[in-house]
C-alpha cells in the first residue's frame, strides 16, 4: 500500500470546470427498502442536487442514507439541506431540531448547519441556511416521536462545494436514499460496484500449491478490516483492526484489538472479544503476541501491554501499559511503523517505512531517519553510531528497550519482516511505478530506494540505459545490496518463513509473501549464494486470480474489477503451533494508495494445510524443561520465544535438553538451540564452539 493524495479538505479550490460524467462517476441503483431513492448525482446534476420526497406516514424509524455511487468516497461531500417533516396539517418542523440517535459519516463528521469538514453547508455556490453536513458513506438515525402526524419528509440533497470544488469536480458522486428500516451499506456498495453480495472469497475457489487445501477458519463480525495478526501458543489468532483507515472513521472510540478463538477445535472459530480499544487507535499496523505481553505498533508510539491476570482482556488498573519507544512518523499512513517479531536471539525485530522516525531509546541511543518523502530535516543527521540511515529502516531492541540498532536502511515501505532461526531476515517492498519486490535483508545493509544524502528520488539519478527495476533500487551504485526478486507492480503486505511442522517436507525453509494488489500469495526457496541468499524463484503459493487480470491497484496495467477474484488482498500470514498456514484478507475492490471501496469494512483468515491433515494445537508445560523444550520446537515463532526465555532463565540445568537438540533432523531447531547455548554461560559457549567446525556453513 503506499501513498495517493486524496480529495478531502481543500476548500479553497476552484469552481469545477469540467463535471463528472465520464469513467469516475458511480452507477446509480435501485433498493426496494427506500422510501426514496435518488439518481446517481454528479457535478453534471443541474444545481449538484435532486429535491427529496418521502412518505413517512406511521414510521417510526427515519434514516438518511448516502452512498458513494460504486466509485469510491472521494470528494464525496454530500448535504441534506433544508430536512424537514410535514405534519397532515401541513405544519412544518425542522429535522435538525431533533435529535439523532446516530449519524456516521465516511469522512470528517456529520455535522448540524456545517459541512463534514466544519466549513458552512454551500450546494453548487448557494448557502444553505440549515440542514446536516455529512460524507459518503453515511448513515443518520432518527427514532421519530411517538404518536407522531407526520406525513412527508422532505429535502433538498446535494454535493457540498467542499467536495465538488475538489479535482475539478470529477470525483464527486453520491446517491441518496430514505429508509424505514437499516440498509446494509456493505451490500449497497457492492452492488453499485457490480460486485458479488458476500463478505469473502469461497475458499474452495482458490488455487493452491498440490497436496495443500485452504479453509475458512474465521471472518466478520467476528472482526473487521485486519491489517495484522499474530497467534498465540493456544492458537488464538490476535487481530488488529482498520476500521479507522484513512478517512474512514467508523469507531469514534478508536480501532481495536481482538482476540479470535476456535474453542471446541472444529477448525472453524466461533467466537471473539476485544483485548483493547483506545481512541488512539488509527488502524495500527502491527500486534504480536508473546507470552502475555502484547506489542501494538500505533505511531508514534510502540506500545507494549501485559497481561497481567492473563484473561485476554485489558483490564485498566490491574494490567500495564508500557510505551516501549516513541518517535515513529506517519499515523494512519501505510509507511510508518510495522510489526515486531521476536528473533532467534529474543530481541524484538521491527521495521518503518520511509514516513521516517527519530526515536530515542531507554539508554539513550538516537535513532534519526529521514528522506525527501517525509522528515526532510533529519535526513543525512547522523545516529548515536554516527551512521547516517535513510527512509524506511529495519531495527532490533532489546525487550526492555534498550540496544536500539538498525540493520538495514533506505528501502521504501517494508510492511513486516520475517526473521529465520538462523538469524536471516526476509522481507517486501512496494514500488513507486512496477518495481516491488521481495528481498533478504543482508544486515546492515543500505536497500538504495533513495540518495545518499536523502534528498533525491531514484528518477532524479537514473541513469541512460538503466531500466525502472535497475534505477529505482540503485543496482549499479556501490555499497547498495542486490534487491532480490524484483517482479513489478504491487503492494506487498505481510510475509513470513516456515521452517518445521506439517509441511515442512516440503516447505522448509519457505518464505511466503503477500501481495494482495496481486491477489496471491508468493513463495521462495530462498538459496544460500556466496555470502549472500538469493530467491532464484518465484512460486504461486495461493491466488484468486491465476490469469493475473488485475484491478483495483495504482500500477498501470490494473484494470477495471474483474469479478470476485480481485476482492482478495491478503494483509498478513502467520505460521500456526499447529503447523498450518493463517493468512488474514482485507477483502476489497481496492488496494494501494490509501483507497477501499469495502463499506462493509469485512475480512477474513484462512487455514492452509495438508489435505485431510488432522490438526491440533500442542499444548506443553512451559515450568519443566520438556515443556520449554517442545514450546522452542513450535513452528509459530512468536510462540518458540516462550521456550527460549524460559531455557536461559534455566541456566546450566537446560543444557542437556538443549544439546540434545543439536542432533535434529531439521536444522532450524538445529539453530534455535545454538542460540539458547550461547545463553547459557561458559558451559554452553563451549559446546556452540565446537561447532565452528561443523559440516554445515549455516551452522558453523
Amino acid at each position: 500500500m503506499f501513498l495517493l493524495t486524496f480529495c478531502f479538505i481543500n476548500l479553497s479550490a476552484k469552481v469545477p470546470k469540467k463535471p463528472n460524467t465520464g469513467k469516475n462517476a458511480g452507477s446509480p441503483i435501485d433498493t426496494k427498502q427506500a422510501l426514496f431513492s435518488s439518481k446517481l448525482i454528479t457535478t453534471a446534476t443541474e444545481g449538484h442536487a435532486v429535491k427529496v420526497r418521502a412518505n413517512i406516514k406511521g414510521v417510526k424509524n427515519l434514516y438518511l442514507i448516502v452512498s458513494d455511487g460504486g466509485n469510491s468516497y472521494s470528494c464525496d461531500w454530500a448535504d441534506w439541506a433544508y430536512p424537514r417533516l410535514i405534519g397532515s396539517n401541513g405544519k412544518t418542523t425542522k429535522l435538525t431540531d431533533l435529535n439523532w440517535k446516530i449519524a456516521k459519516s465516511g469522512w470528517g463528521k456529520a455535522q448540524i448547519n456545517k459541512n463534514c469538514g466544519g466549513g458552512p453547508l454551500k450546494i453548487n455556490g448557494e448557502d444553505i441556511t440549515y440542514g446536516i453536513g455529512t460524507h459518503a458513506n453515511s448513515v443518520i438515525h432518527y427514532e421519530l416521536p411517538k404518536n407522531h402526524d407526520f406525513i412527508e419528509f422532505q429535502a433538498l440533497a446535494g454535493i457540498d462545494n467542499g467536495g465538488s470544488n475538489q479535482k475539478s469536480g470529477t470525483q464527486s458522486s453520491v446517491q441518496f436514499f430514505v429508509s424505514d428500516k437499516p440498509i446494509n451499506m456493505a451490500k449497497l456498495a457492492n452492488i453499485q460496484q457490480g460486485l458479488p453480495n458476500t463478505d469473502h472469497y469461497p475458499a474452495d475457489q482458490f488455487i493452491i500449491q498440490d497436496g495443500l487445501e485452504v479453509k475458512l477458519w474465521a471472518k466478520s463480525p467476528l472482526f473487521f478490516n485486519p491489517t495484522n495478526m499474530d497467534i498465540d501458543y493456544k492458537g488464538r489468532i490476535w487481530v488488529a483492526e482498520g476500521r479507522n483507515y484513512r478517512g474512514k472513521r467508523t469507531q469514534p472510540d478508536g480501532d481495536r484489538i481482538v482476540v479470535v478463538e476456535d474453542k471446541d477445535g472444529d477448525g472453524v472459530a466461533e467466537s471473539s472479544h476485544v483485548f483493547v480499544q483506545e481512541k488512539t487507535f488509527i488502524s495500527p499496523l502491527g500486534v504480536a503476541v508473546v507470552d502475555n505481553k502484547i506489542i501494538v505498533s500505533q505511531p508514534p508510539d510502540l506500545i507494549v501491554y501485559t497481561d497481567v491476570n492473563r484473561n485476554a482482556v485489558f483490564d485498566i488498573g490491574v494490567d500495564k501499559r508500557e510505551v516501549l519507544l516513541t518517535g515513529f512518523n506517519g499515523n494512519n499512513h501505510d509507511h510508518s511503523l510495522h510489526s515486531v517479531t521476536v528473533g532467534p536471539n529474543g530481541q524484538y525485530y521491527l521495521n518503518f517505512g520511509n514516513k521516517g522516525a527519530q526515536v530515542t531509546d531507554k539508554e539513550g541511543w538516537q535513532l534519526n531517519a529521514g528522506s525527501f518523502y517525509s522528515m526532510k530535516n533529519i535526513s543525512g543527521k547522523s545516529s548515536s553510531d554516527g551512521q547516517i540511515y535513510l527512509g524506511g529502516v529495519a531495527f532490533r531492541v532489546n525487550q526492555d528497550g534498550t540496544g536500539l540498532r538498525p540493520i538495514g536502511h533506505n528501502f521504501r515501505n517494508s510492511y513486516e519482516q520475517a526473521v529465520s532461526s538462523f538469524g536471516d531476515i526476509f522481507q517486501n517492498d512496494n514500488d513507486d511505478p512496477p518495481a516491488s519486490r521481495t528481498t533478504w535483508l543482508m544486515e546492515y545493509g543500505n536497500m538504495g530506494f533513495t540518495s545518499k544524502n536523502g534528498l533525491r528520488k531514484w528518477g532524479s539519478d537514473k541513469m541512460p540505459g538503466q531500466t525502472t527495476q535497475v534505477a529505482e533500487w540503485r543496482q549499479e551504485d556501490p555499497g547498495v545490496v542486490p534487491a532480490g526478486d524484483v517482479y513489478g507492480g504491487g503492494s506487498p503486505t505481510g510475509i513470513a518463513f516456515y521452517e518445521n511442522g506439517i509441511m515442512e517436507d516440503r516447505f522448509g525453509g519457505y518464505v511466503i509473501s503477500c501481495e494482495p494488489a496481486r491477489n496471491v500469495l508468493f513463495g521462495y526457496h530462498p538459496k544460500v549464494t556466496g555470502a549472500g541468499i538469493t530467491l532464484p524463484q518465484r512460486d504461486i503459493f495461493l491466488t484468486s486470480n491465476p490469469n493475473k487480470n488485475f484491478a483495483g491497484a495504482d500500477f498501470a496495467s490494473a484494470g477495471k474489477i474483474k469479478g470476485l477474484i480481485n476482492l482478495f488482498r491478503p494483509s498478513d500470514i502467520c505460521i500456526g503451533p499447529d503447523g498450518a498456514v493463517y493468512v488474514a484478507d482485507w477483502f476489497d475492490a481496492r488496494v494501494g494508495g490509501h483507497g477501499t471501496r469495502d463499506a462493509g469494512q469485512t475480512g477474513a483468515i484462512y487455514r492452509i494445510a495438508p489435505k485431510d491433515a488432522k490438526l491440533s494445537i500442542p499444548k506443553f508445560d512451559l515450568t519443566t524443561i520438556k515443556g520449554q523444550i517442545d514450546a522452542l520446537k513450535s513452528p509459530s515463532p512468536n510462540v518458540r520465544e516462550l521456550g527460549r526465555a524460559c531455557l536461559v532463565k534455566a541456566g546450566n540445568k537446560s543444557i542437556p535438553a538443549v544439546r540434545k537438540l543439536l542432533a535434529h533432523s531439521n536444522s532450524f531447531i538445529q539453530a534455535r538451540a545454538i542460540w539458547v547455548l550461547g545463553k547459557l554461560g561458559k558451559s554452553g559457549l563451549q559446546v556452540v564452539e565446537e561447532l565452528l567446525e561443523h559440516e554445515k556453513e549455516q551452522i558453523r
